[in-house]
């Protein structure tokens, strides 16, 4: 049996692949403190927030300023020339004006959204998405309720 250099190539490669420690201990990496709060300390369901950012987000075109803008850049690029150069006035507005339509329409539909990272108890990061302030600060202690961190009471 002849093996082609590309399967040499690929034993090769899957041969330079570290294979995976039966003596790592997972638990050691846990971590134990979050924000200064001790995750021994807190409800088995609970977790401590590590970090909340807030990012502005381009929005989703639809479609309505693509075509506005290759309307009213068609409109405008017909005005331009006679002839060949008319239509190819026509046909650039029209592309110009859609490229530009849908951009302005993502600008307009922008949205914020609230990113929470939260550390459970079990060592496990999930990270919360929401389109409203949170209400949250790194170190409260919360439990997911509904999808969402909410601040627990103590």
């Amino acid at each position: 049996m002849k093996l082609s250099p590309l399967a040499l190539i690929a034993a090769a490669a899957f041969a330079a692949i570290p294979a995976a420690h039966g003596g790592d201990n997972p638990a050691a990496t846990r971590p134990t403190e979050v924000r200064g709060v001790k995750l021994a300390s807190i409800c088995a369901a609970c977790g401590v927030v590590s970090d909340t950012r807030v990012e502005t987000r381009a929005g989703k075109g639809t479609g309505v300023g693509a075509v506005g803008g290759a309307v009213v850049g068609g409109l405008v690029g017909h005005q331009i020339g006679s002839g060949k150069g008319n239509t190819v006035a026509t046909v650039l507005g029209a592309v110009g004006g859609g490229v530009a339509g849908n951009a302005i329409e993502k600008k307009a539909r922008k949205e914020t959204v609230w990113s929470t990272t939260v550390t459970f108890k079990d060592g496990t990061i999930r990270t919360f998405e929401q389109t409203t302030a949170p209400g949250l600060d790194a170190g409260d202690v919360v439990t997911v309720r509904d999808g969402r961190p909410v601040k627990r009471a103590l």
